[in-house]
C-alpha cells in the first residue's frame, strides 16, 4: 500500500494535523487538499459569518468530489479540543465558529458546509430563503425565474439577494429584523409562491412531488423551517469544477450568469472585489407584509 503522506499547519495558535496533502478533491479541476485548505482558510471570513452559532451539517467526500459520500451530523470522534459542539435532540453538532475548526473538517473532506436556518437555543429563524429548484438537470430559465421573484420581493418593498446553490439552483435570501417564525415566512413564502405560479404557470411549481413537476422550476417555501438546512453562502460543492455558492448581484441575474460561473479557483478574487453582498443589505421588514396579509 502507499504510505500516506502527513504534515501539520499551525492556524490561530492551534496546530492541525494535515493527513495526504496531495490527494485530488477534484481531480478535473486540479484541486488537491493543500489547495482546498488554501482556499478554505481564504473563504473563512465570509463562509463562517454564516456557520456561526448554528447546528452544521457536513457532506464528506472520502475519496473526493464524484465518489461516496455521507451525510455528518454527530461530531466526529475523537473530537480536538479546540472544536465547540453542541447537543440538539440527542445529535452532538459541531458549531463551525473559527477557523481551525473549518480546517479540521476540511482535512476530513468535509466539501459541503449545510448550516440549520436557526441559530443554536433559538427556535427562530436568522433569515428569510426561498429555494428554487430546478426539475431538470440543466434549467436555462433558472435565472430568469430568479429575476421574476427578485421583482415580486422588490414589488413588495423587500431588497434581496441571490445566490446559487453552487449545483443545479438558486436562493433568494431576505435578511430580517429579529422575531419573525418560520411559521410567519412560511405564510409569506406561499403568497410570493401563489403569485408567481399563477402569473408563470409553465415557469414555476409548488408541486412538491417531482415526478409532478414536469419541467417547471419547483417554489419551495416550505424548506424554510426549523431542523432543515440549506447550502451556506460561500460553502463549496461537491460538483464538477469545484462550484462555490456564492452570491450574485440582480445585474448578473439579468445577465443570466451560469452557475459554473463561480469556483474555488475564482472565488476569492469576486470576493476582493464585491465584498459579501449579503451583508450588504439590511434587515427587510417582512412583519409588514404579514400585517397586510392578515388583514386579507
Amino acid at each position: 500500500m502507499p504510505q500516506k503522506v502527513t504534515g501539520s499547519i499551525v492556524i490561530e495558535g492551534v496546530e492541525l494535523t494535515v493527513t495526504n496533502p496531495d490527494k485530488l478533491l477534484w481531480p478535473e479541476a486540479g484541486v488537491t487538499k493543500a489547495i482546498y485548505l488554501q482556499k478554505l482558510a481564504a473563504l473563512a471570513p465570509y463562509l463562517l459569518t454564516y456557520t456561526r452559532d448554528r447546528l452544521l451539517t457536513t457532506i464528506r467526500y472520502p475519496h473526493g468530489a464524484g465518489g461516496t459520500f455521507f451525510y455528518q451530523k454527530n461530531a466526529p470522534e475523537p473530537i480536538p479540543d479546540f472544536v465547540h459542539t453542541h447537543e440538539h435532540e440527542g445529535i452532538r453538532y459541531i458549531i463551525m465558529n473559527e477557523l481551525p475548526s473549518l480546517l479540521w473538517l476540511g482535512n476530513l473532506a468535509a466539501l459541503e458546509f449545510h448550516p440549520s436556518l436557526h441559530a443554536i437555543n433559538s427556535t427562530l429563524p436568522c433569515e428569510w430563503m426561498i429555494d428554487l429548484d430546478p426539475s431538470l438537470e440543466h434549467e436555462p430559465r433558472i435565472m430568469q425565474a430568479a429575476l421574476i421573484v427578485g421583482e415580486t420581493l422588490s414589488s413588495l418593498g423587500l431588497q434581496s439577494v441571490p445566490k446559487t446553490s453552487g449545483a443545479t439552483g438558486v436562493q433568494i435570501i431576505v435578511p430580517i429584523t429579529p422575531g419573525v417564525t418560520f411559521d410567519e415566512l412560511r405564510e409569506i413564502g406561499y403568497f410570493v409562491g401563489q403569485y408567481v405560479t399563477q402569473k408563470h404557470p409553465k415557469l414555476f411549481t409548488l408541486e412538491r412531488l417531482k415526478k409532478d413537476r414536469g419541467d417547471r422550476i419547483y417554489f419551495d417555501y416550505l424548506q424554510h423551517y426549523g431542523g432543515k438546512t440549506l447550502a451556506a453562502p460561500y460553502t463549496p460543492r461537491a460538483k464538477p469544477g469545484g462550484t462555490v455558492s456564492t452570491p450574485l448581484t440582480w445585474d448578473e441575474v439579468r445577465r443570466d450568469v451560469s452557475i459554473q460561473d463561480y469556483h474555488l479557483m475564482n472565488i476569492i478574487e469576486r470576493l476582493n472585489q464585491v465584498g459579501d453582498l449579503v451583508a450588504a443589505v439590511p434587515p427587510q421588514r417582512v412583519e409588514l407584509i404579514l400585517k397586510h396579509l392578515k388583514k386579507k
